[in-house]
């Protein structure tokens, strides 16, 4: 029974170095791939959802102004018609196979443009003619983006207004009532307002605290020098901090601090939030560099050995 298992630690041992290759592997393409997947999916998402539904609307609009330009052949003189051969591009209006006629620039247009045969109906024809002249995408996402910024500009407007606020407060006390679509709005709601939001409080720097007893350090914003009495009491410059809760940092408490008891942190606002949101799973890579030369240059000796260790253990599983 020793015999089978000792063969399968072996085997384990053996698949150990292609294992780590391949999760290594793994680590480094997995970030970037992401990064693109996220970045195609909005991108697709706002293609249909919003992109697509407004080029709709601007072709309805479009044709609806252009097809007054159609015209039947029976209410124009002969001499005002051609027939779009070449002696006959100089009138204004040319003949289409069913029986209308369309202005003789949106021919020309469309045979320069598309380099195809025309469309066999004055409709289709016009179709085509406002698709190449004006639907086209260098031509609609700067208009689509302009839209879109005037639009985020009047609803926020609106929405700082008194009655904007009321009309959103309740619909968000709507929301709140929907078992389901609640949760997955809070969620929603929580990220944006992290991201986009602007901070009531300003935070000037990042300190560590020994918080809530000593030994325990704690991630916290300093947002002034406190209480004139409480530095008085202390017979030492203070500050007030405030201490942010994981994972949704926008809630706390604030605690006055000694000045002397507090360490500056070598980090930005932005990556303390990122350190708290991801419950210290993400950390800054300056501070990941120093603890990596700090543990090198004070244990040479300890890194060296256990660098060996795992070097012998590697060759005795080879073996």
């Amino acid at each position: 029974m020793d015999i089978p298992e000792a063969k399968t630690g072996k085997k384990r041992r053996a698949l150990d170095p292609f294992r780590r290759a391949v999760l290594r592997g793994l680590a480094v393409l997995l970030p970037p791939l992401l990064t693109i997947v996220i970045l195609l999916w909005v991108g697709n998402t706002v293609a249909n959802y919003l992109l697509e539904p407004f080029e709709g609307f601007a072709r309805r609009l479009l044709l609806a102004h252009f097809q007054s330009e159609i015209v039947s052949t029976d209410s124009l003189p002969p001499d005002q018609i051609g027939d779009r051969s070449s002696e006959a591009l100089a009138l204004p209006f040319q003949r289409i196979e069913d029986g209308f006629a369309v202005p003789t620039d949106y021919v020309n247009f469309v045979r320069r443009e598309t380099g195809r045969p025309l469309p066999p109906t004055a409709n289709e024809l016009v179709k085509a003619y406002v698709e190449c002249r004006f639907l086209r995408r260098h031509i609609v996402i700067p208009i689509f983006l302009c839209v879109f910024i005037l639009v985020l500009y009047l609803l926020g407007k609106f929405l700082a207004a008194g009655v904007g606020r009321f009309f959103w407060m309740q619909f968000e006390r709507i929301i709140n009532r929907l078992p389901l679509i609640r949760n997955v709005y809070s969620s929603v709601k929580q990220v944006t307002d992290f991201m986009f939001s602007e901070r009531e409080i300003e935070y000037t720097r990042v300190v560590a605290i020994e918080y809530p007893r000593k030994g325990i350090w704690t991630l916290a914003m300093v947002t002034g020098e406190s209480l004139l009495d409480v530095r008085c009491a202390a017979n030492e410059p203070v500050l007030s901090v405030l201490v942010p809760t994981s994972p949704m940092p926008f809630t706390g408490f604030t605690v006055t601090v000694k000045k002397s008891e507090t360490v500056d942190l070598n980090i930005t606002i932005d990556q303390a939030f990122q350190f708290i949101v991801s419950c210290g799973v993400v950390v800054p890579p300056q501070q990941i560099a120093e603890a990596l030369a700090d543990r090198d240059r004070v244990l040479p000796g300890v890194s060296s050995l256990a660098s060996s260790q795992r070097e012998l253990g590697a060759s005795q599983g080879e073996s």
